[in-house]
């Protein structure tokens, strides 16, 4: 049996004040051809998984916290609870606009690695409305911060 600990996971700190843990793919012990599923915490007032796409589809599952949710040109509040569905290859981006972290599972498949996470670590993230689609009006506004040296 192989299990994955999220409690013994370190994951990823990006610029865009989120940690990252693999649970499923990647670094992780358990490894799957049809997906990918993780565990992510966003930093109050605005930490985000910043606005990318992607080959594959996805889910975002809302544990606790409150925020904002862009896929394509809809913006609309999510909460704990609630599941977003991604389409392969639509522009998204999520937002704690709470004052509480907001903790939530992704799952995407197929399996493998998302550009997104190596762009942001290096600063060259597409920005939004110059090199890829702007985000929809009112929308926070995406993190392409540079990570500190």
């Amino acid at each position: 049996m192989i299990i994955s600990d999220l409690n013994k996971i370190d994951g990823n700190v990006y610029p865009a004040r989120r940690r990252t843990r693999n649970l499923v793919g990647g670094v992780s012990p358990i490894q799957c051809e049809n997906f990918c599923m993780g565990f992510v915490t966003l930093e109050p007032e605005g930490g985000q998984v910043p606005w990318h796409n992607q080959e594959q589809e996805e889910i975002y599952f809302v544990l606790e916290g409150e925020g904002e949710m862009c896929l394509g040109e809809e913006k609309q509040a999510i909460k704990g609870g609630q599941a977003a569905y991604i389409p392969p290859q639509v522009f998204h981006q999520l937002t704690n606009t709470g004052k509480t972290p907001m903790k939530m599972i992704y799952c995407y498949g197929p399996a493998g690695n998302v550009a997104h996470w190596k762009q942001e670590l290096e600063g060259t993230l597409p920005k939004a409305g110059i090199e890829v689609p702007d985000l929809p009006a009112g929308a926070w506004p995406q993190c392409t911060d540079k990570p500190e040296k």
